[in-house]
């Protein structure tokens, strides 16, 4: 066994153990059979077989959602959006482990429901605290939490949940919100170096605790900004499932955050889950 397998099974024991908690990105979704987008290059591409957006923009969700959101309006990009996320998301092996397991706090950064669905199914006492964009109105919150049955919590996130699922850039589902747009995004990069966007809750469970990034890519400046935030102030350790090539600006964040890279294949923590942690 390498060095990064062990290190991936103890890691997957200390997410077990609460002393970890794990950040999950959209590649998470390529160990299941899903079918909405399973990155932001494949959400962009999904909006652009809607509404052609000029070459400056093309590729780039946030630049595209921004193009879509200004000449068609708000609703346009809604409606596309959440036609794309319409199909679900069935709980795949990892979302079902990591429900089985209730760590105090999941990180859930893409826009399905595949966690929420395997938490649902585990019986667990838990609940969830999503990004809401001000486009509807809600210009004094930066976020909503709910139970686990869909009930809004106007008090905000219940200390007692045994888990908290925190999704910093929303859910896209009708009724729910989520950020996408650059101007969605100007107001909560403009706050979230003071913590602001964050809910307090959130940063209460990272205090004594690090991070196991799973599915995550750090190639794109808004991504970086939000994980940077986000597990600010942790006690650590932190750990990053990544495999390939990493660009340069991917081995400057690992290492100015003192990220643990794991070159290995996500689809290996199968392989780990199958044993016991």
């Amino acid at each position: 066994m390498s060095d990064d397998h062990a290190a991936l099974r103890e890691a997957l024991r200390d997410v077990a153990a609460g002393r970890l908690i794990p950040y999950l990105g959209p590649g998470v979704l390529a160990l299941g059979s899903a079918t909405v987008p399973v990155s932001p290059q494949a959400l962009s591409a999904a909006i652009e077989a809607r509404v052609r957006a000029p070459k400056r923009a093309a590729g780039n969700v946030w630049k595209v959602a921004q193009y879509v959101e200004t000449r068609r309006f708000r609703a346009t990009l809604e409606a596309i959006v959440e036609e794309a996320f319409a199909p679900g998301v069935r709980a795949n092996p990892l979302h079902t482990w990591i429900a089985a397991s209730a760590p105090p706090l999941v990180v859930d950064t893409w826009y399905d429901d595949g966690l929420l669905e395997a938490f649902r199914e585990s019986g667990r006492r838990w609940g969830w605290v999503q990004a809401w964009s001000r486009h509807r109105g809600w210009a004094e919150t930066w976020y909503r939490a709910f139970a686990a049955d869909g009930t809004l919590c106007p008090e905000g996130p219940d200390p007692a949940w045994r888990t908290l699922v925190y999704k910093p850039h929303g859910l896209a589902r009708k009724g729910a919100s989520f950020l996408l747009s650059d101007s969605d995004y100007v107001e909560v990069l403009t706050e979230i170096d003071i913590q602001t966007p964050i809910p307090e809750e959130v940063q209460q469970r990272r205090a004594d605790r690090g991070f196991l990034f799973l599915g995550c890519r750090f190639d794109d400046q808004l991504l970086r900004t939000f994980a940077r935030q986000i597990i600010k102030r942790s006690a650590g350790p932190r750990l990053a499932v990544l495999p390939g090539s990493l660009t340069r600006m991917e081995a400057r964040f690992l290492a100015e955050q003192d990220i643990r890279r794991l070159d290995l294949d996500l689809t290996e923590i199968q392989d780990a889950l199958s044993v016991p942690v």
